[in-house]
């Protein structure tokens, strides 16, 4: 099927619209912009330039995506928003594109993005990752596949931000949160494994249990870093979920919370 474009929109010629795109009244596509197949753009939904859409992506009424960096050192280099195939973003959300830190802020697939969520410069978010209701984000901060930040909380420039990791609403994110952890909190403390999390996403009952063992040998025990870490390569088994733990820590480099 062609594009469904309402007459009261603005696409720049130069945009490219895949099949069975909808686009809502008032809706503003700038130069620069690709929109894939099944995109479904709300009322009033703004993409100001060089913004990527994979298919089926949903844009949420009055949201902006693809503005200027909010970066004073940006002097208008080409630099991009792109999102991954079926991502949801809900109403009055800003993403911001990149920097020539990186030239693009990027999110994943199957992401649920709800209302007045910003996404700053060089932001990199994995696949279906849940960013609840007014999660503000700064620039370079990176989210891992599958992990949820609760509605209020917002991650410090340069933050990473673990996969399958679950952070309390209200949380002020201030240095990394490592993956499968729970943490919540202002400041910001972690609380133990994230067991429900992994649970639902089918980890098997040894990965977690050694996963248990890595987080009280790395945050519940009386050892420093160095000694944690040369105890974890003695006595906990190589599941690649481990060595994801392992290796998240060690590259830290804003420090992990505690």
């Amino acid at each position: 099927m062609t594009a469904r474009i309402h007459p009261t929109a603005f696409v720049s010629s130069d945009a490219q619209l895949g099949a069975d795109v909808e686009i809502g009244p008032f809706v503003i596509i700038g130069e620069g912009c690709t929109i894939g197949d099944g995109c479904i753009i709300a009322p009033r939904a703004t993409l100001e330039r060089n913004v990527i859409l994979g298919t089926e992506v949903k844009v949420g009424s009055g949201s902006i995506l693809g503005g200027d960096p909010q970066d004073l050192k940006f002097k208008g280099e080409h630099t991009t928003v792109e999102v991954g195939d079926g991502t949801t973003i809900r109403e009055y959300s800003t993403i911001n594109r990149g920097t020539t830190q990186s030239f693009k802020t990027t999110i994943g697939k199957n992401c649920f993005i709800m209302s007045y969520v910003h996404l700053a410069h060089d932001c990199h978010v994995g696949d279906g990752v849940i960013l609840v209701n007014s999660v503000q984000l700064a620039g370079h901060v990176t989210v891992g596949d599958k992990a949820i930040i609760a509605g209020a909380s917002a991650a410090h420039q340069f933050v990473r931000i673990g996969q399958y990791s679950f952070v309390g609403g209200c949380s002020r994110i201030s240095q990394d949160v490592p993956p499968y952890i729970k943490a919540v909190g202002n400041p910001i403390k972690l609380y133990g494994l994230n067991s429900v999390g992994l649970q639902r996403n089918g980890f098997p009952e040894e990965v977690v249990r050694e996963l248990k063992r890595a987080y009280r040998l790395f945050f519940r025990s009386e050892l420093n870093l160095t000694q944690a870490k040369e105890r974890a390569a003695i006595e906990l088994k190589p599941f690649p979920e481990v060595q994801e733990f392992l290796s998240f820590i060690e590259s830290t480099g804003r420090g992990v919370v505690v």
